[in-house]
C-alpha cells in the first residue's frame, strides 16, 4: 500500500517542510510515501470562501481515482488515540488498498461536492490548526503509528 498526502497550496514556513521532509524520510523504511500540492487557486481578494472551496474542491475530485481511498482530514471526522490509528492503518493494508490518500484542504475547509464524494473523515483535534502546520503533525503521526506497527521504542504510552 502506499499512502499520499494531498494538500492545498504550498507550506511557506522553513521550519515545517524542514519537518515535513523528516518525517517523510522516516516513513520510507515502512511504507511507500508521497505528497501531493494542489496549488492554491487563482482567486482575487474579493473572491469568497465558497468560490474558492469550489475551486480546490475541483482539484482534490480530480485526484480521486477507483484505485486509491480517499480520507479527509476534517474537524467533523472520528478521532483516534496514536494506537487506534495504527490500527486503523494495519486494517487498512491488509484490506488490500492500492492507495491511501489523505487530504488536508485549504483554511476553508472542504467544498459540498469533496463532502459528498469523500465518505472517510479524521480528526486530529477538536483544535484549530494552520493547515499547513497540520501536514507536519499529521506525518509525525503516520510514522508514529508505523513504530507502533513494529514495536520500535518511538511510541511511550
Amino acid at each position: 500500500m502506499k499512502i499520499t498526502l494531498l494538500v492545498v497550496g504550498n507550506t511557506n514556513s522553513p521550519i515545517v517542510r524542514k519537518g515535513i521532509e523528516e518525517y517523510l524520510k522516516r516513513l520510507k523504511r515502512y511504507v511507500r510515501v508521497g505528497m501531493i500540492i494542489i496549488p492554491d487557486p487563482k482567486t482575487g481578494k474579493s473572491t469568497g470562501e465558497e468560490v474558492r472551496k469550489k475551486k480546490e474542491g475541483e482539484e482534490i475530485l480530480a485526484c480521486l481515482h477507483a484505485s486509491k481511498t480517499m480520507v479527509l482530514l476534517d474537524k467533523t471526522g472520528q478521532s483516534f488515540t496514536s494506537g487506534e490509528f495504527s490500527e486503523y492503518l494495519q486494517k487498512k493494508m491488509a484490506s488490500g488498498l492500492k492507495e491511501l490518500v489523505f487530504v488536508i484542504g485549504g483554511p476553508y475547509g472542504f467544498s459540498d461536492e469533496v463532502y459528498q464524494s469523500v465518505k472517510e473523515r479524521i480528526s486530529l483535534s477538536k483544535m484549530t490548526f494552520p493547515h499547513d502546520l497540520v501536514r507536519l503533525i499529521f506525518m509525525e503521526q503516520v510514522y508514529r503509528a508505523y513504530t507502533i506497527m513494529q514495536g520500535e521504542p518511538y511510541h511511550h504510552e
